[in-house]
């Protein structure tokens, strides 16, 4: 397993600087959220894989900003969207391919009329993925299809070889769902986790600030892949500063260390 901080956390700083405050502070591994098209142009793109390479930093994968227009563009009855959609994402693919990401972040539907529709468009661009050396997984979101544990199960079955899964402990405690029921739905073929603390103060918490049970959730995960990246990912709300971030996220390196997987990559 390797430790990161998503660039999110500090949303709305930009992400260039987002980055660069992560890395120079020390965290070897991040998530990109991109925030909006100019960030997928090849200039920044090559400017973001140059700081990484200065600071050898590893990016484990990308959020679309995109993702709250999945559900028209890839879900509809309007399949032309689909077709267009999966051309825009090549966007996001090349991007990925300069900065050295492996896992593309996919919240999918809110809403679809059956699971066999959900897994037909999925596998196009999962397949489009993989053309790209990436792989494409499906998070759990409260407001998603995917918020369900067993809705995750069927996908996972459905899909066979071409599922993969990203788990957000927040986002599962939010749909009333334990995250370990993901990790028994998904198994080894959850491949990135969003992590955070969670407890009597909210779901979204500094880690040490909730009672989650980390060691039980590592010693499962690393049974289930211990390739995985786990990344936390706060709202900026739930800290008072990047000091914070550094503090949990070297809580979370200690907790994998363990596990044996060197850090830097």
């Amino acid at each position: 397993m390797i430790a990161g901080v998503s660039t999110a956390c500090l949303f709305p700083r930009p992400l260039e600087e987002s980055l660069y405050d992560l890395a120079v502070n020390g965290v070897s591994c991040v998530e990109m959220f991109v925030n909006t098209h100019s960030e997928l142009k090849l200039g920044f793109a090559h400017g973001a894989a140059n700081l990484l390479k200065r600071f050898d930093v590893k990016c484990c994968s990308v959020h679309p900003f995109t993702c709250e227009m999945e559900q028209m563009m890839f879900f509809s009855d309007y399949e032309r969207r689909v077709n267009d959609m999966l051309e825009y994402y090549k966007y996001y693919f090349r991007l990925m391919n300069i900065v050295g990401a492996d896992v593309f972040v996919f919240h999918g539907a809110k809403s679809v009329k059956s699971k066999e529709v959900y897994c037909e468009r999925f596998s196009k661009l999962y397949r489009l993925g993989k053309e790209f050396g990436i792989t494409v997984a499906i998070e759990n979101v409260s407001r998603c299809q995917s918020a369900s544990s067993a809705y995750i199960r069927d996908l996972e079955k459905m899909l066979g070889n071409e599922f993969a899964f990203v788990l957000d402990t927040k986002q599962a405690i939010r749909a009333g769902e334990d995250p370990f029921r993901f990790l028994d739905a998904a198994g080894s073929k959850t491949v990135h986790v969003h992590i955070s603390d969670s407890g009597q103060l909210g779901d979204c918490l500094l880690i040490g600030k909730g009672n989650f049970r980390f060691r039980q959730f590592f010693d499962k995960l690393n049974t289930l892949n211990p390739d995985c990246s786990v990344v936390l990912e706060l709202y900026r709300s739930g800290f008072g500063g990047i000091s914070d971030l550094i503090t949990s996220y070297n809580i979370i390196r200690n907790m994998i260390e363990p596990y044996g997987r060197e850090q830097k990559q």
